[in-house]
């Protein structure tokens, strides 16, 4: 049973242990603040079109801040970026919390604050990840990242739940102090690391670092079709813009939420949390590759089960089909860790040290970019054939996607973690 659990080796080194205990406390703040800008973007404006737009003001700043974030990570010392944007983080959760208890009710202050945060985020993911190898042998790379991916995914289950519980009670700004309170755990964490040097750092961290970093992937396929695999699995496998119809219409839930809804919103959040906890194997998996592929064919199948379990609702019991909906969810999220997991290890153990930020700023926009093009594709996609078919639809392909581009790149499979000196 040991054997089954998440691999807690990683905790070892006090450095680690010390971010990732400082992420169990931030993690609910952040998320609570997640809940709070559309809620109270909506109870200000009560439009869902000003809702939308925090798709835009975080995406365009996530973009450009993630790739020259990461072109920044791979010139200046790590540990220096890392204190920075999180004193950054700390001051635009506190200027939530000023607007919020004054009450000046701007949407655009409060968009253009939350497009701010974006960009600290932006540049801070990415180099937290490419800390990474510099304080963790290689072999501790996938125990290490399933424990931050557990985390997060758990916050992303906790925090909307809490949230949605303080809004009614305690109002917006008190959510905003929480997460402001939070981050000092991190700032803490990071302001212990030694200093990070980046090792054959060259260069300035402009758009030509950008460029290169990006041609960088010309020349390594297997870290490129680590990107590519991850949008196949994204755009035609994520299904979550057709969940309000499919509560709706299929489940017969109210249209503005409900059991149903909760339900598949919160079903492959889960899935990725059981995932991580169950997640010892990963450490001792040597064909990463293979695994990404595999993970992906499991994720790809669970959302055509998905689908399909969707199209049967009206003809057969819609509380059994939901279950069957809602486990064929958790399977996918569980899917989804162990590849991403993956993904990331092979990222930050096969890059040189002169890259790696730029490389971690590419899978941050890539994880982010993939699912609202999802979005996109599978609204209008449903809008032709319906929820069901669309959903199952896009799992099929996700299969019959990623094990093409497997064939097509057999290095990719191949791949093996390098055995530790």
């Amino acid at each position: 049973m040991r054997g089954m659990l998440a691999d807690t080796a990683p905790l070892r080194n006090e450095h680690f242990r010390r971010l990732w205990t400082a992420n169990i406390i931030t993690v609910i703040g952040a998320q609570l603040t997640v809940v709070a800008v559309p809620a109270q973007i909506y109870a200000e404006t009560h439009s869902s079109a000003y809702v939308g737009l925090t798709g835009l003001f975080g995406l365009v700043p996530l973009i450009v801040f993630g790739l020259w974030g990461g072109a920044l990570a791979d010139v200046m010392d790590r540990r220096t970026i890392l204190i920075g944007t999180t004193t950054g983080l700390i001051l635009t959760s506190a200027a939530f919390w000023a607007q919020a208890a004054l009450g000046l009710g701007n949407v655009w202050l409060l968009l253009s604050i939350f497009s701010v945060q974006q960009a600290f985020f932006a540049v801070n993911q990415p180099t937290r990840s490419a800390v990474l190898p510099k304080l963790l042998e290689p072999k501790d790379l996938p125990a290490a990242n399933s424990l931050n991916m557990t985390v997060m995914m758990a916050g992303a289950i906790a925090g909307p739940m809490v949230g949605g519980a303080l809004i009614p009670v305690t109002g917006f700004s008190l959510l905003y102090l929480i997460d402001t309170i939070t981050l000092f755990a991190t700032l803490s964490a990071v302001v212990r690391l030694p200093k990070l040097p980046v090792e054959g750092a060259a260069g300035t961290p402009g758009l030509r670092a950008v460029i290169d970093g990006l041609g960088y992937l010309r020349g390594h396929p297997v870290l490129l079709m680590s990107f590519v695999v991850d949008l196949i699995a994204m755009i035609f496998g994520m299904p979550r813009a057709l969940f309000p119809q499919i509560a709706h219409l299929n489940f017969h839930g109210p249209s503005d939420g409900g059991l149903a809804f909760a339900l598949l919103f919160a079903a492959i959040p889960a899935g990725s949390v059981l995932g991580g906890v169950f997640s010892g194997w990963v450490s001792r998996v040597q064909r990463q590759g293979l695994a990404v592929v595999a993970s992906i064919v499991v994720w790809g199948l669970a959302i055509t089960g998905f689908g399909l379990a969707v199209g049967l609702a009206d003809n057969t019991s819609r509380s059994l089909m939901l279950g069957i909906a809602v486990l064929m969810l958790v399977i996918g999220g569980s899917a989804d860790m162990a590849s991403a997991a993956f993904r990331m290890s092979m990222l930050q153990a096969s890059a040189s040290d002169a890259v790696r930020g730029r490389l971690q700023g590419v899978f941050i926009v890539v994880v982010a970019g993939g699912p609202r093009i999802a979005d996109v594709a599978h609204g209008g996609a449903a809008a032709l054939v319906g929820p069901s078919p669309a959903a199952a639809g896009g799992g099929v392909l996700v299969v019959v996607l990623v094990i093409v581009a497997a064939i097509a790149v057999p290095g990719f499979i191949r791949y093996r973690l390098a055995p530790s000196e």
